[in-house]
């Protein structure tokens, strides 16, 4: 086949004269799935997409993980529908402000107050911006080991593509690595009273060590300094009110998104009434200029937002993500193992997060391989940078994705039997989304 993508692959071409990169997200970057086959999409509908060529997918990691119920969900359209035609945005708060934060409290009810937004990069440069307004100190600290936590200079300068950012920004940042408590206590140690905060995912493909989020919580109990779990992805997949609640250990800052309005923009900074009122106008001391957004309580996003609390709540939707991802895993292992590539195509995370490596054949990551992998499944039917699921994949459909990789597997194995997977891999390997030259 070889032009299977046309209209696509000229929309990208189009894309990458008009939109720096050829699209809004690096992650949806065409540099991210193989040569010539990286699909424009036209419309999607429960968990399907359909490109500008005519083809139909199964989608996995929909919206980067933002659409857990499916595309075009009745319950959420409705209420957006309903919203738009009574304004989407007003000079006073609207009432839907107050229903948003009463649903979400009841959601999460280890937090106190919170403030929405419209992305992930606000609500976490907010909570770090407040701990160092509520402590007096400038350090902060991310987790080294996961990828992403804010477009802003404070993280970004630490990163692999820090051109452009200021170090005055990001001179204050450090890491630590996942999962390892001594390594926090070692930090502590080099900066005594100097860290304002602590921000990680609370898990990711790895679960906590035993006592390791406990332990967090004790330091910073002792120390003074804010615990900030970034919920961007365990929230609404782990359970509706987070990993927090999964692991029980309740952070003193939250932030959520993603999920939480099924791919309409709305994102939340939560936490303790004592830190958050700093942003408000009932406490006495200096005030913190916390998230102040025009669009940051547009009503009909909020709705959605209201709608997804209520379906999850109604219909089990945590539960369901679990159940269909470990359906599905087992489906991939078993076609793995078949084909004799279960050393070299594993699966990882929790069964709600599901992403996959792929090994050469000496056990190392490969770029190459995960070019053949992708290349293989985009032409059977199935649009999958991860294994991410929503609640709205069939049995049919984990089947059809079950079929897909055992015919990637397939064509894996005979990669790593001639020792070179460049042969299948359609042109130039996918690359990681951050570095520092194109």
């Amino acid at each position: 086949m070889d032009d299977p993508l046309p209209r696509s692959r000229a929309a990208n071409e189009r894309l990458h004269a008009l939109v720096p990169g050829g699209a809004h997200t690096h992650a949806k970057y065409d540099d991210q799935f193989p040569e010539g086959l990286a699909p424009v999409i036209t419309r999607g509908l429960g968990a399907h997409v359909w490109d500008l060529d005519g083809h139909e997918y199964v989608e996995y990691g929909s919206g980067l993980r933002s659409v857990t119920l499916g595309h075009a969900h009745p319950a959420v359209l409705d209420a957006v529908r309903r919203q738009l035609e009574a304004g989407s945005n007003f000079v006073r708060p609207s009432i839907l402000e107050l229903e948003a934060a009463e649903r979400f409290l009841a959601t999460v009810p280890s937090m106190d107050m919170v403030k929405f937004a419209k992305n992930g990069s606000d609500v976490t440069t907010a909570a770090v911006r407040l701990a160092r307004a509520a402590t007096g100190r400038r350090l902060v600290a991310v987790c080294a080991d996961h990828p992403f936590f804010s477009t802003h200079d404070w993280f970004i300068g630490v990163t692999a593509m820090p051109a452009g950012t200021s170090a005055g920004e990001w001179a204050d940042t450090v890491t630590f690595p996942y999962g390892d408590l001594d390594a926090v206590a070692e930090l502590l140690d080099r900066h005594r009273g100097e860290l304002a905060c602590l921000m990680l995912e609370p898990a990711t493909v790895r679960e906590p060590p035993p006592g390791y989020l406990e332990g967090l919580r004790e330091l910073a109990d002792r120390d003074g300094f804010v615990l900030v779990f970034d919920e961007m992805i365990t929230g609404f997949r782990w359970s509706a009110a987070g990993a927090q609640a999964v692991y029980g250990v309740t952070p003193d800052l939250a932030t959520f998104g993603k999920a939480l309005g099924n791919g309409f923009a709305v994102s939340a900074l939560a936490g303790r009434r004592s830190l958050m009122e700093r942003g408000g106008l009932c406490d006495p001391r200096e005030r913190v200029f916390l998230l102040s957004t025009t669009h940051g309580a547009e009503t009909h996003a909020l709705a959605a937002a209201v709608v997804v609390m209520d379906v999850y709540a109604a219909e089990g939707i945590a539960e369901q993500l679990h159940a269909i991802g470990a359906r599905l895993a087992a489906g991939v292992r078993e076609a793995a193992a078949a084909a004799g590539v279960a050393d070299h195509v594993r699966l990882l995370g929790r069964d709600s997060n599901l992403v996959f490596a792929t090994l050469d054949s000496r056990g190392e990551p490969s770029q190459e391989y995960r070019t053949l992998f992708l290349r293989q499944l985009i032409l059977h039917g199935v649009l999958a940078p991860s294994f991410v699921v929503s609640s709205a994949l069939s049995e049919v459909d984990i089947e059809r994705t079950v079929d897909a990789v055992s015919r990637a597997c397939a064509v894996y194995r005979e990669a790593l039997d001639v020792g070179d997977p460049r042969p299948w891999t359609g042109g130039r390997p996918v690359k990681p989304a951050l570095r520092p030259f194109a």
